[in-house]
C-alpha cells in the first residue's frame, strides 16, 4: 500500500486550527500580562494618608504639596506615590492604612498628619510587617520600639523633646508658675504628659490643666478657669490653626502674662489665624522654620534651605511650612533605605518591607529638612538637640532666638 504524502492541509476555518489560533493568542496573552505584571510589581509604592482637609488642613496641605516633590526614581526603581486624605478623622485614616496595605499592597506606609490618625494606623503597620514613617508628634508613636513599635519611625521632633526646650526657656525668664490647654485627643495628653513632669524638675508648678477639642469653636469656660489661677505663663498644647483659639481668647479676656505654643503651630497660617494676638508668643521649632536666620555653622541650615529652595520654587515665595518638612524627612529617610532593601528583595516583596524596615533603623548622620538623623534599634526618631530652636513671635514673624535649652 501507498502512503500518500500530499495530504490536504486543514482550512483556516477548520476547527483545529481555530482551536491552536485561540490556544496560542491566550498563551501570548498570559506572557504579556505576567510580564507587564512583573513590571508594575518591581515599582516601588508608596502609601501616604494626610489630613488634607478637616481641622489639621494646615499641616496636611503642606505635606501632601511636597510628595510632589519627592524623587520618582530611587537606586534605578521608579517610585509611585498613593496619597489620600483622611480629613484630620481616625476611622478615615484607618480606613486608607488598610486600603494602601490590602489593594494597592505598598511597600511603605506613611502618614499621618497628626497623632490620634498615626497611632491607629500602627496595628495595621504590625499585621501586615509593612514599614510606616508617621509625619505626627507624639513620642508614644515610637516609644517604646518593642515588637509592637518594631515597624514604626516617624520625622518630627517628640513631644517630649520640645517640653526640655519650653521648660529650659521658662526657667530661664523666671516663671514660676504655669497653666496648661491642650488638645482633648494624644497630642494634648501626650504633651501635659512630658511638659507637667519637666516643669516639676525644674521648680514650675501647674496651676491649672484643660482640654478642648480641635473643633471647638468657643473655650470660654476654660480660659476663665486658667485666669483664675493668674499663672506667670500659659502653654497651649494644640496644632495648626485651631491652637490659635485659646490665644486669642486670652487675649480678649485681657491676659497680661507670657504664651507658649508647642511646634504643632509652626506654620504661616497660624500667624494669619492668630493675627496681633500672636505678638510675643514663644515655641520651640524645628530649624526650617527659621532657616535662613541660622548662623552658617549650624549644621540644619544648608539641608532646610534645600527643602525651602525646592518647596517655594514650586509654590511660591514665603509657602514654606515646617510642617512640609516632615513630609519631605520621609522622602530623605526612603531615598537612604532604598538601595540597602533592594540587597533583600524586589519592590512588593515582603523581603524588600523588612530591607526597607531594617535599613531606616540603621541610617546614620543623615541631614533632613529639621535635623540630623541618627536611628537605632532604640530610638526610631533618630533627632537630638540640633532638631530645635526657640522661636518669639516679632512684629508678626518668627525670629530666632537662639537654641533651646
Amino acid at each position: 500500500m501507498e502512503t500518500d504524502l500530499n495530504l490536504k492541509r486543514p482550512s483556516a476555518a477548520h476547527p483545529v486550527v481555530t482551536a491552536l489560533r485561540a490556544l496560542r493568542k491566550t498563551i501570548l496573552t498570559a506572557a504579556v500580562t505576567t510580564v507587564f505584571a512583573a513590571t508594575a510589581q518591581a515599582q516601588i509604592k508608596v502609601g501616604v494618608t494626610v489630613s488634607a482637609t478637616g481641622p489639621a488642613a494646615s499641616l496636611g496641605i503642606p505635606e501632601k504639596n511636597t510628595f510632589a516633590l519627592l524623587p520618582k526614581e530611587i537606586a534605578g526603581q521608579k517610585v509611585e506615590y498613593i496619597i489620600l486624605d483622611d480629613a484630620s478623622d481616625t476611622t478615615t485614616a484607618v480606613k486608607n492604612a488598610r486600603k494602601l496595605v490590602s489593594e494597592e499592597k505598598v511597600d511603605i506606609l506613611i502618614g499621618s498628619t497628626i497623632t490620634p490618625n498615626s497611632l491607629a494606623m500602627i496595628d495595621i503597620a504590625v499585621e501586615s510587617e509593612t514599614p510606616m514613617i508617621s509625619m505626627a508628634a507624639s513620642a508614644a508613636i515610637v516609644e517604646p520600639v518593642d515588637a509592637r513599635k518594631h515597624w514604626i519611625f516617624k520625622t518630627p521632633q517628640n513631644d517630649s523633646h520640645m517640653s526640655t526646650a519650653i521648660t529650659g526657656q521658662m526657667q530661664a525668664a523666671g516663671i514660676k508658675t504655669v497653666a496648661f490647654i491642650g488638645f482633648s485627643d494624644a497630642y494634648g495628653e501626650g504633651w501635659f504628659k512630658e511638659f507637667s513632669k519637666l516643669a516639676e524638675l525644674r521648680h514650675i508648678k501647674v496651676v491649672a490643666s484643660e482640654r478642648f477639642a480641635r473643633a471647638d469653636t468657643s473655650v470660654t469656660g476654660q480660659i476663665l478657669k486658667i485666669l483664675a489661677t493668674n499663672p506667670d505663663a500659659v502653654l497651649i498644647a494644640g496644632a495648626g490653626t485651631p491652637a490659635a483659639l485659646p490665644q486669642k481668647t486670652l487675649k480678649e479676656r485681657g491676659y497680661k502674662g507670657v504664651i507658649y505654643q508647642t511646634h504643632g503651630v509652626a506654620n504661616n497660617d497660624f500667624l494669619r489665624v492668630c493675627g496681633k494676638d500672636c505678638e510675643g508668643t514663644w515655641l520651640p521649632a524645628g530649624p526650617l522654620l527659621v532657616a535662613e536666620q541660622l548662623p552658617d555653622s549650624n549644621p540644619v541650615k544648608k539641608s532646610a534651605l534645600t527643602y525651602k529652595a525646592a518647596y517655594e520654587k514650586a509654590y511660591g515665595p514665603g509657602s514654606v511650612s515646617t510642617f512640609g518638612g516632615h513630609a519631605w524627612d520621609t522622602g530623605v529617610l526612603l531615598s537612604a533605605a532604598v538601595p540597602q532593601a533592594l540587597k533583600q528583595g524586589k519592590p512588593g516583596t515582603k523581603e524588600f518591607r523588612k530591607g526597607l524596615r531594617d535599613a531606616i533603623e540603621n541610617v546614620r548622620n543623615l541631614p533632613g529638612a529639621h535635623g540630623i538623623f541618627n536611628m537605632s534599634p532604640t530610638d526610631h526618631l533618630g533627632l537630638d538637640q540640633r532638631s530645635r530652636v526657640m522661636v518669639h513671635v516679632v512684629d508678626g514673624k518668627w525670629k530666632l532666638a537662639g537654641a533651646a535649652q
